[in-house]
């Protein structure tokens, strides 16, 4: 029988058994050996005072053994003896040390590796001291190839963001209605004169970009449309859903001419090659497809995602298509042979939005975690963007630099693309009628003009923002903050 103790007891056992671990701390160092102290070289220790921090040099006798503590030629360590074998090394000459010094990495190498080796310099200046005796976010003295002091013992800046931009705030507008279920995706044509919205009603509509009036409603789908865009080479607008289906619209006779088979589950988006007839698309299959827009063929399944691909994008240079999942990677991938170039695994979450910079070699991917900028053709990683805690669906950035995104509870923020700094927090009102919780924002995109935003939302409507004319950096000034505002890395 289980004997029940009071409240009183069972705190204080836990605490004596708190006790009893930490009692011991394994962590102190191991009691000096009088007998190994003899051993030990006598140094006249010089206190000097740097910036409030004390630091300790050693004026080592001539008669002491010396110590090497570098990975050069020795490994990393208290500390190893020279042997006999070795002792043509206890003080180098000036012409093995400059030898010595060219096979070693460079100084900014080591600095990066957080001083992990040692340089001719530290063996001459530091023999018989601990390899990690500067304390740490102080840089030593280095000695290049060739002998000489590159830079005096002073203290790392941490580095800050650069000043950014200043843009004008964005506006609401104008609201466009007329959809029956959420509005998925949305589209600007080339020309600029009419953008093309998907929504959940199953149906596609084609509005002008100037009135926001409603020109042609386009009806195939037996799902929701998840996906629309218009080519900027052939009259067509391609479109894809939920119900498996790709399709190709032809706008001089506004009905189906292709269908493009071959996905096993919902198509999630899609997109169109800016030099060559080709149409890419990503399902929640876990695939992306490569067709081939006049025969319909399936050029290329792009397959290696463990989880639904949520968004897809082209570009003419390489890498031409790059993919966001579920899987929480990007991918990039070489479209003439179907395969992984690079696999981005930086994101913890689903990455649901994928933006091309349209004039820099750059891209940005959305994530519940963070916003990700990255430098083509590698992947590199640039910079977050923290701040936009909410799951994002949408990420659309015009020529001015300025970076949207739209989250599932209606949030909308607008960062400086170059310093990642956060201008402006847009939450719009739902629709009248509409419940709170349809808020989200679902697809957004800059205008051919890049002068007019537009978002599609979970409330059925289309909202419409442009630049405040009135605002200056007098009125609405950058609250910048450079010592607290910092890139962070990962």
């Amino acid at each position: 029988e289980v004997q029940k103790h009071s409240v009183h007891t069972l705190v204080f056992r836990s605490l004596k058994r708190t006790h009893d671990m930490f009692v011991a701390d394994n962590a102190k160092p191991i009691p000096l050996d009088e007998e190994s102290q003899k051993f030990r070289c006598f140094c006249t220790v010089n206190s000097v005072i740097l910036r409030g921090e004390k630091y300790w040099s050693c004026k080592v006798r001539q008669e002491v053994e010396y110590m090497v503590t570098g990975t050069h030629p020795y490994p990393s360590g208290p500390g190893v003896a020279l042997t006999a074998d070795t002792k043509v090394q206890r003080m180098p000459s000036e012409s093995a040390a400059q030898s010595l010094a060219v096979a070693l990495p460079a100084s900014q190498s080591r600095l990066d590796a957080n001083r992990t080796a040692a340089g001719v310099g530290d063996i001459y200046r530091h023999a018989g001291i601990s390899e990690r005796s500067q304390p740490p976010g102080m840089s030593g003295a280095m000695v290049e190839a060739g002998g000489n002091k590159n830079s005096a013992l002073m203290p790392k800046k941490a580095p800050t963001m650069p000043k950014p931009q200043w843009h004008p705030p964005w506006k609401l507008y104008r609201v466009i209605s007329g959809h029956l279920g959420w509005v998925r995706c949305i589209a600007v044509e080339p020309g600029n004169q009419w953008f093309v919205t998907g929504s959940a009603d199953r149906t596609i509509k084609i509005w002008d970009l100037a009135s926001g009036k409603l020109k042609l409603s386009l009806t195939g789908h037996i799902s929701t449309v998840r996906g629309v865009i218009v080519s900027a080479r052939s009259p067509y607008l391609f479109s894809c859903g939920e119900d498996k289906q790709v399709k190709c619209w032809d706008l001089e006779y506004n009905k189906v001419i292709r269908h493009y088979h071959g996905h096993l589950s919902a198509v999630y988006g899609l997109d169109l090659h800016p030099t060559i007839d080709v149409l890419v698309t990503c399902s929640r299959d876990s695939t992306a497809r490569i067709w081939d827009v006049r025969t319909k063929a399936s050029v290329h399944t792009l397959s290696g995602h463990t989880n639904a691909v949520a968004t897809v994008k082209c570009q003419a240079a390489e890498p031409q298509i790059i993919t966001g999942s579920h899987d929480t990677t990007i991918r990039l991938w070489d479209l003439v042979a179907g395969k992984t170039r690079v696999t981005l695994t930086n994101h913890k979450k689903s990455v649901r939005a994928v933006v091309l910079h349209p004039r820099h070699y750059t891209f940005a991917s959305g994530s519940p975690d963070n916003i990700k900028q990255w430098k083509f053709p590698d992947g590199s990683f640039i910079q977050n963007l923290s701040g936009h805690n909410a799951i994002i669906n949408t990420l659309a950035v015009n020529s001015d630099g300025v970076l949207v995104s739209g989250a599932d509870n209606g949030t909308m923020h607008l960062w400086d693309w170059r310093t990642g700094y956060n201008f402006q927090r847009v939450h719009a009102a739902v629709q009248p009628g509409s419940l709170d919780s349809e808020s989200g924002i679902f697809a957004c995109v800059f205008d051919q003009s890049e002068s007019r935003l537009l978002t599609a939302e979970a409330d059925k409507t289309i909202k419409v923002y442009k630049e405040d004319d009135t605002a200056t950096e007098e009125t609405h000034p950058v609250s910048w903050k450079p010592e607290i505002i910092k890139r962070k890395r990962f």
